[in-house]
């Protein structure tokens, strides 16, 4: 039998992703009115595949647009093959390539370039420019308009996907990083992801990180269809008691009850970085991983090899893959292998450079001792080195249930927090306590803050993020009387989140409206 395999698309925006992904499942995956209203993918959609000679694809359809890249990475984080779109009346355009380079790094090396839109317009110039970027991938040219090349896309998906397999999908330990988490009446907590490796079933005892929330498998599903066990590289949803739906949310991660897998603030890596990449010294990234994402500073340790000091926990395991993102421009500059999990704090010890490139050769060295740390610094000499090491990360925070409760409230509210007094009354805290509490969370990448007396949910925050973004496109500008009305909304929210698109560098003030910082090409 033929191992699951999950297969992500890729692409430009308006390059016929979502419309593919129809043609070739019969489900259109823009489940939210919005995307059907305006016609482009904001959150990540989903469809079962099967091929013609039967084997099942899990397919995980991903947003285009430049301003969504983050949510890409989240879906294209543990797919096995790629479907890159490229439109036949475009050709490569710049989000092609931020979306291959996302793959590259991801170690995503097989798949199938469909050249979309081929009844529109010549599509051989535009499969010479998908060559040139991909050499050793079949290239289809298909019409989900005219329905033509649909039945040859399928059949080199087979070819493509004919003998592969991941190496730990029965014997690995159990990893899902939860990309939706909701409730449904009669059945209560779901959470869905991508099973990454190893098995799950039904009354199986689990852990939700970072919280370390303990809970048991009520039932498992693979693309709504109840399952006894699931395996690795199928879509999987998992109905769970012990845990509400509003403390589980994207990012977090689902392993088995005893798993030695801990939350971690630091990860050394071997990285690659993109040509004229390089950051500069000291300069904060987002490193994405699973479907989280952490700012981090990079401390360079040798070539090759770096230290990444996580400002919130990311949850890796030795050999996973990571992506590198510069915060402004947001642009994807790199990519990793993680080789030590959860290293202890040092600079460019050569014990410890020893240990790490031994670990790249695939061997198994015994941890450094502690005095190969000590003095370690941050590889770098001088007061900068100094100030560096002085704006490091703290270790990881305790949560304690105070805390826990807030980030609850948080997203049971989800679009609508209410102020950060009405919080602390409401779970019986001081301002001075639900302060603290709120500012343990946001480090640990569990509530962020808006405005001053206001915190969102993230996972709810990124949705209103998005969709602002997409009113800036569509209208070239967003006000806050419009943002107000269309989200139906307060002044005071709509004034925050704006604010918050201008700190963020995502948009930035002109007079009266808020415009995007970096307008798409048309």
């Amino acid at each position: 039998m033929n191992a699951p395999l999950t297969l992500g698309t890729a692409g430009h925006i308006d390059h016929g992703k979502t419309a593919l992904v129809g043609a070739l499942t019969g489900r259109h995956t823009d489940r939210l009115p919005e995307e059907r209203r305006r016609g482009i993918s904001i959150e990540l959609g989903y469809a079962s595949l099967e091929l013609p000679g039967g084997r099942r694809l899990s397919v995980i359809d991903v947003p285009g647009h430049e301003r969504f890249v983050r949510t890409m990475v989240a879906g294209a984080t543990g797919i096995d093959v790629y479907l890159l779109c490229v439109a036949a009346d475009d050709g490569v355009m710049p989000q092609t390539l931020e979306h291959f380079a996302v793959l590259r790094h991801l170690g995503v090396d097989h798949g199938v370039v469909a050249i979309t839109k081929a009844d529109a317009a010549d599509p051989e110039l535009a499969a010479e420019e998908a060559r040139e970027l991909v050499p050793d991938a079949e290239i289809v040219p298909v019409s989900a308009r005219a329905g033509t090349g649909i039945d040859e896309l399928g059949a080199a998906l087979e070819r493509t996907a004919a003998g592969l397999s991941r190496p730990d999908a029965g014997t690995g330990e159990p990893r899902l990083h939860v990309d939706r988490s909701f409730t449904l009446r009669g059945i209560g907590t779901i959470v869905t992801g991508t099973l990454w490796s190893g098995t799950v079933a039904g009354g199986d005892r689990i852990t939700v990180l970072p919280q370390g929330l303990a809970a048991r498998v009520r039932s498992v599903q693979v693309h709504d269809e109840p399952v006894d066990r699931a395996q690795a590289g199928q879509r999987v949803a998992l109905a769970l008691t012990g845990v509400d739906w509003r403390e589980v949310g994207r990012g977090d991660l689902v392993c088995v009850s005893d798993s030695p897998i801990e939350p971690s603030y630091r990860v050394d890596a071997t990285v690659e970085f993109e040509a004229d990449a390089r950051p500069r010294r000291g300069e904060r990234l987002h490193v994405h991983h699973g479907t989280r994402e952490a700012p981090a500073r990079l401390v360079s340790l040798d070539e090759g090899l770096v230290q990444l000091r996580l400002e919130a926990p990311l949850m890796p395991v030795r050999g996973d893959r990571v992506v590198l993102r510069r915060l402004a421009p947001p642009d994807t500059i790199g990519g990793g292998i993680v080789l030590d999990p959860r290293p202890r704090r040092h600079g460019a010890d050569p014990t410890v450079l020893e240990r790490l490139r031994a670990i790249e050769r695939g061997e198994d060295p015994q941890p450094v001792p502690d005095r190969a740390h000590a003095g370690g610094g941050d590889g770098r000499d001088g007061p900068a080195g100094r100030a560096a090491a002085e704006a490091a990360p703290a270790e990881r925070p305790v949560l304690d249930p105070s805390a826990l409760a807030l980030a609850a409230m948080l997203r049971a509210d989800g679009e609508r927090p209410r102020a950060d007094g009405d919080l602390a009354s409401a779970a019986g805290l001081d301002p001075g306590q639900a302060t603290k509490q709120l500012n343990a969370l946001t480090k640990a990448g569990l509530a962020t803050r808006v405005g001053p007396n206001l915190h969102f949910d993230p996972v709810a925050l990124d949705a209103l993020v998005a969709r602002i973004l997409a009113i800036c496109e569509r209208d070239g500008a967003a006000t806050i009387g419009g943002v107000r009305d269309e989200l139906g909304t307060t002044r005071r929210y709509a004034q925050a989140l704006l604010e918050y698109l201008d700190s963020q560098r995502l948009t930035r003030r002109q007079g009266d409206t808020h415009v995007l910082r970096k307008a798409r090409r048309a």
